[in-house]
């Protein structure tokens, strides 16, 4: 990056067509690069750009492949705080990833490493394709008005507003404000998004389909979650890219912001489980959804290389497990609710400590 382009200087947008552009593999830059845009597959700086994307193409699926019969049959039968708890977490989620699917491009405006535009192009697809999940299963299992409804609930249940003011104030920040700094934030609130906003959502749809009720409805989230572990992934090494490329970024002032936007993303997450799972959902507490949340905090502020927040919930609480033998999809396996391969591709996952 130009050093005029660094703190709170203006971030350029990159050209189109740009045939000055640098060829030099090693000229390439996250940010602040003179790019040509060409995607070229046989030479990438970064090399696990690679693996990601073809994980990534290796996960499509459709939402109708999923049979949501049974669905149908559970959703008038769940109780009142399920079936409130599956309201409004769906409304969340449709939310999240329809905010994901506008915001992505936004950053790929400012992204010079074509490589890694190819990736947040492959998401782009990947949040439209979970946001029609969301609008199958409510097609399916209520009617027109009802499924209005729920999708709207964030604009009208006051505690919901204010998760997606979070998270959607600091990506409005960036539409005002192009520096590198702004865009550093941006990055940290997908990452806050992916890894943290989503679980208590996830849980409870995984301790539905556990207890025999709603189980396509956590075929459909486990397909979304082996989605949102690969963008995770993505925006930990585009951080860890901009540490080594930019580290002017990374002033104690600015890690210490980093560090709040992180806390702040698990504080709410593990108020908004409090509300809307609470004590009264068979085989989840309040207690649960906090130890697990503060526990993915220190997962995710750890992978950044930073020390882990949260000296009392450094691994894995023994009675969450659960949760991720459910959510684990990239494994080539026979699935919980059907007998069938959960990857379309002869790929070998992924690994990673995320």
């Amino acid at each position: 990056m130009n050093r005029e382009h660094a703190g709170g200087a203006a971030l350029p947008k990159k050209p189109l067509f740009n045939p000055m552009g640098d060829t030099e593999v090693r000229s390439r830059r996250l940010i602040g690069g003179n790019t040509t845009n060409l995607n070229d597959f046989n030479n990438m700086k970064y090399a696990w750009v690679s693996d990601w994307y073809r994980q990534a193409m290796n996960n499509f699926w459709i939402p109708e492949e999923i049979n949501l019969s049974q669905d149908v049959k559970d959703y008038p039968a769940l109780s009142l705080p399920e079936r409130r708890a599956y309201d409004k977490i769906l409304s969340f989620l449709v939310f999240l990833d329809s905010i994901q699917t506008a915001n992505l491009p936004c950053v790929g405006e400012y992204i010079t490493a074509n490589e890694v535009n190819l990736c947040l192009n492959i998401q782009t697809f990947q949040e439209c394709v979970h946001s029609q999940s969301y609008s199958y299963m409510l097609d399916s299992i209520c009617s027109p008005d009802e499924r209005n409804s729920i999708l709207y609930q964030w604009k009208t249940d006051e505690h919901l507003l204010r998760r997606n003011e979070f998270i959607g104030n600091i990506y409005n920040a960036f539409q005002e404000q192009k520096d590198p700094q702004t865009l550093l934030k941006v990055m940290m609130g997908n990452y806050i998004l992916e890894g943290i906003y989503f679980y208590s959502g996830f849980m409870f749809f995984y301790n539905l389909a556990r207890n025999g009720k709603m189980p396509g409805s956590a075929q459909e989230i486990r397909y979304i979650n082996r989605d949102e572990n690969t963008h995770l992934w993505l925006f930990r090494n585009i951080i860890r890219e901009l540490q080594k490329e930019e580290p002017e970024l990374f002033s104690e002032e600015t890690v210490a912001e980093l560090r709040e936007m992180l806390m702040e993303g698990v504080r709410q997450e593990i108020a908004w489980g409090h509300y809307v799972i609470g004590d009264e959902i068979p085989g989840l507490t309040r207690a649960m959804v906090a130890d697990y949340i503060r526990y993915l905090g220190n997962l995710r502020w750890t992978s950044l290389g930073y020390e882990a927040l949260y000296p009392e919930n450094l691994r894995e609480p023994e009675e969450m497990r659960w949760v991720s033998e459910y959510s684990n999809a990239n494994l080539v396996k026979t699935d919980f609710f059907e007998a069938r391969s959960t990857a379309y591709a002869k790929s070998t996952a992924l690994l990673d400590d995320l």
